[in-house]
């Protein structure tokens, strides 16, 4: 007698307490479960014993039967959305919760951390007819429970789906050029695309990021020989005009010693002062060319008079 009073107790101390959580999570249909069970519970073990004696132990069994599956917990990161009797009832927040058991109350659990997506590496056309191999990491979250449970089958999936579609689509109006320079502009056109595409499921897509695109070898071999084009202009250029300024520059210098004929002297003098330095055995002594000019004319018209007048 004694024991079954011990055990007795305890278990109706056991529903007891999970009558008053159920009170204090303001469960109203679960508190009046656990009353109105536990009463049956309770005066069903009580006449048994009086009437079978031992036999009634056999009821203790129920408690563990009833009790232990209304026992859900819930982690921080972690969400609940309860569906009773098929129905959608609420969404259920992190810790120590009860639920109907014997299949009337259904919990799911929806993980609210920030997911990462790597998807599949799609071929795509450019704009510009070139053929691309893109790979691409979608970050995204669950921001309604209740959406993300009963307007999709898997959210997961279907995003992962869709970016693939949204990826192709994209990248497909723009030219390789474009994809290669501007790569953030092209993230943030993809991300608020597939945002507004997954709002009704109750997913917050955070980001968006092309990590590579793949080109075949003929068209690297052909975007090199274009670069190396592009350098060798770029460089004649940059040669031309060093040229024209030296041009410029010289004609300026021509234009001050034109006015100060001594200073083609002393440039002359400074010139040879810097051969010396360097002791070289060669020196050139730059002649103007009237003295040429000189040289050339005047001889031949003296000779030329001397051989006439002796004619």
């Amino acid at each position: 007698m004694t024991v079954f009073i011990v055990l007795f107790a305890l278990f109706c101390l056991w529903w007891i307490g999970f009558a008053a959580i159920a009170a204090v999570k303001k469960q109203k249909t679960v508190l009046i479960f656990l009353v109105s069970a536990g009463l049956v519970w309770a005066a069903a073990t009580f006449i048994l014993y009086l009437s079978f004696g031992e036999t009634a132990y056999l009821l203790f069994i129920i408690p563990f039967v009833v009790l232990l599956p209304m026992i859900r917990v819930i982690t921080e990161y972690q969400r609940g959305v309860l569906l009773r009797l098929g129905r959608m009832k609420e969404e259920v927040g992190p810790g120590f919760n009860l639920i109907l058991p014997f299949g009337l109350d259904v919990l799911r659990k929806v993980d609210m951390r920030t997911f990462t997506i790597d998807v599949a590496k799609q071929e795509v056309i450019t704009r510009d007819n070139v053929p691309i191999i893109v790979d691409a990491v979608v970050y995204f979250n669950v921001f309604d429970p209740k959406l993300a449970v009963c307007t999709v089958a898997d959210y997961t999936k279907s995003t992962s789906l869709l970016a693939q579609t949204i990826l192709r689509s994209v990248l497909g109006q723009h030219e390789l050029d474009d994809m290669l320079s501007k790569r953030a502009e092209l993230n943030e056109v993809l991300k608020e695309l597939l945002d507004v595409a997954t709002d009704p499921w109750g997913i917050k897509v955070t980001g968006v990021e092309i990590k590579a695109v793949e080109l075949a070898e003929t068209m690297k071999r052909a975007m090199a020989r274009q670069a190396e084009a592009e350098r060798e202009r770029r460089a004649k250029i940059i040669t031309s005009e060093g040229e024209l300024q030296a041009s410029e520059k010289l004609a300026q210098a021509a234009n001050v010693m034109s006015g100060a004929p001594a200073s083609l002297q002393l440039r002359y003098l400074q010139t040879l002062s810097e051969i010396a330095v360097e002791k070289n055995s060669t020196i050139i002594f730059p002649l103007p060319m009237e003295i040429l000019k000189y040289f050339a004319a005047g001889p031949g018209s003296n000779g030329g008079g001397a051989e006439g007048k002796g004619a």
